[in-house]
């Protein structure tokens, strides 16, 4: 008999299933033992020694494997394949190596990327030890962020009652929204004009042109600033005589985004899909511990905590196979597509998020799913399916409409897709888009240099410029992963504390900060600016990646 310990029972109760019956599967109900919330459980001058403490279930968890091992002869280690995963091994150890009963069972730990028949097969059959240099690096984190968080909250409660503790990562998150807010309340409107026309050909055919150009002067963004000299030039464009000048026409292609990374996710469910980092997280965990297909469960999704933009041969094969099954040769490249990460100190030693299969086809699963669970789902499979898929090409044009006299240039730009490669499947979205349409996805007429053309109507508008946005779950995510503060596992539940806490509020799915949540960080920014400093914490993760490849040790 085996014990096979992980740490949900949702996930327990499927790779049950596939095992059979010399194995008992328990779920270890996340961490079983953490620091206790007061001065003392690190002691620096000890060694950084540490005291723990059960978690409130974690007693009966520990007894419960305690008593399956009474008649085991072997314990397998489950947990995720991440840091978080290697530290709950190891605390479920630690507490077993001091229970007599339970001291001299051996013990073995298995990861997998995925919750199928054959993945978790194939990790039983390969088992390892416990990787002690993820542990330290858990370790390091813990006596940091108990330490920090040890030196900055006691000084918040006594200085600004009503406050409550301030994280590492989470204090940089706020200063992040309240330096936006402050850029936002100094911002100063300007007024400035466009002077768009809508040009008509011989055939009738229009097109919108925009002033660049006015006697000789490249005109920006500002430039007109008056409702009077809109008028006037208007009026020169309205009596001039028009005719196509230089036409330029590429031949560009666009390439697929990688598959999701957890940041990656979590943006574009928030913006496509209005999810917010914690709901994304919770319906991608249970489409990764398992959804009842029919008599058989299986992990739709491989696992969710991933900083990796790459994926398997195998799931590569999968990939390409379905891209020539559902949309033909022409849409699969000639080689794979091999992807690396931009995002700064990623790790990337686990799989993109992507489908456990790719021929799970998200219509096929739609009648297995909730609405959320299947729109995430198809925004998942469809990422992936396109991140293998050929590029977009498009012939883009460009061309200048110049008045006889050459005092006024007008400018426009469109495009035509000549193959739609991976567009066919999905468009990724940008933040504060309006939707996907590109300015230069619009059809022109078939126009040559020469050709006449006569100013239909001239449209004089007023703009106002704009402040920066402010941040949404998705923007705030793509800056802190930009500055390389804290990891994929961590954005949704540092979000979620900030709300909680009532540093700030969301209106229309953007963060605005509270009264409480500004002197929150004003204080941390005058008192203990090193630990809201952005290189600060930027540099600790750095650190604790090298602690986790064995580079360094974690007391350092």
């Amino acid at each position: 008999m085996k014990v096979v310990v992980v740490e949900s029972p949702a996930k327990a109760k499927t790779i049950n299933r596939y095992l059979g019956d010399d194995y008992i599967v328990l779920a270890s109900y996340g961490h079983v033992r953490d620091l206790p919330s007061k001065d003392g459980s690190v002691q620096p001058d000890q060694d950084f020694e540490m005291s723990w403490q059960l978690s409130d279930s974690g007693g009966k968890r520990i007894k419960d494997i305690t008593d399956a091992l009474k008649g085991a002869d072997r314990l397998i280690l489950a947990t995720d394949p991440d840091r978080e995963g290697e530290a709950i091994s190891w605390h479920v150890c630690e507490l077993l190596k001091a229970k007599k009963e339970s001291r001299d069972i051996p013990y073995e730990r298995v990861v997998f990327n995925e919750i199928t028949k054959s993945a978790i097969l194939t990790a039983m059959d390969n088992p390892r030890d416990l990787d002690i240099d993820l542990v330290d690096a858990y370790l390091a984190r813990r006596a940091l962020d108990h330490l920090i968080g040890f030196s900055i909250s006691p000084v918040l409660w006594r200085k600004l009652p009503g406050s409550k503790s301030a994280g590492r990562v989470q204090s940089v998150a706020l200063r992040l929204i309240c330096e936006r807010e402050g850029e936002i309340e100094r911002f100063i409107t300007d007024e400035y004009w466009s002077v768009d026309t809508l040009f008509k050909n011989e055939k009738d055919e229009t097109v919108l042109g925009r002033l660049t150009h006015a006697d000789g002067v490249k005109l920006d963004k500002l430039s007109i600033k008056t409702e009077a000299e809109a008028k006037q030039l208007a009026s020169r464009i309205d009596g001039a005589t028009w005719s196509v000048g230089d036409v330029e026409t590429k031949r560009v292609k666009r390439r697929p985004a990688p598959p999701f990374t957890t940041s990656t996710l979590q943006q574009e469910a928030s913006r496509k899909l209005g999810f917010s980092a914690s709901r994304t997280m919770q319906i991608a965990q249970k489409l990764y511990e398992g959804i009842a297909l029919g008599a058989e469960t299986t992990g739709l999704i491989t696992y969710m905590r991933t900083d990796g933009v790459s994926m398997s041969g195998e799931a590569i094969a999968g990939v390409r196979s379905e891209i020539t099954n559902l949309y033909g040769a022409e849409f699969t490249p000639e080689k794979p597509r091999f992807y690396k990460t931009k995002a700064a100190n990623a790790q990337e030693a686990h799989e993109a998020i992507r489908p456990t299969s790719f021929s799970r086809q998200p219509q096929d699963m739609r009648r297995f799913l909730d609405f959320d669970q299947f729109r995430l789902y198809e925004l998942i499979w469809k990422r992936a399916i396109a991140s293998q898929m050929e590029d977009a090409q498009l012939d883009q044009t460009a061309m200048n409409l110049v008045a006889s006299d050459d005092a006024l240039v007008m400018r426009t730009t469109g495009s035509i897709l000549v193959f739609d490669g991976f567009i066919r499947v999905y468009r990724e979205d940008k933040d504060d888009s309006q939707g996907d349409a590109d300015d230069q996805d619009k059809l022109l007429p078939a126009l040559k240099a020469g050709d006449a053309l006569d100013a239909d109507t001239v449209s004089p508008e007023q703009h106002f410029t704009q402040p920066p946005a402010r941040f949404t779950d998705a923007s705030l995510i793509k800056r802190l992963e930009e500055l390389g503060i804290g990891r994929p596992s961590t954005y949704a539940s540092i979000l979620q504390v900030l709300e909680k806490r009532s540093y700030v509020i969301k209106d229309s799915k953007r963060f605005i900060p509270e009264h409480r949540g500004r002197i929150v960080s004003v204080f941390l920014e005058n008192f203990f600016s090193r630990y809201v400093e952005y290189n600060f914490t930027a540099g600790l993760e750095t650190q604790l990646d090298d602690v986790s490849g064995g580079r360094m040790e974690w007391r350092h």
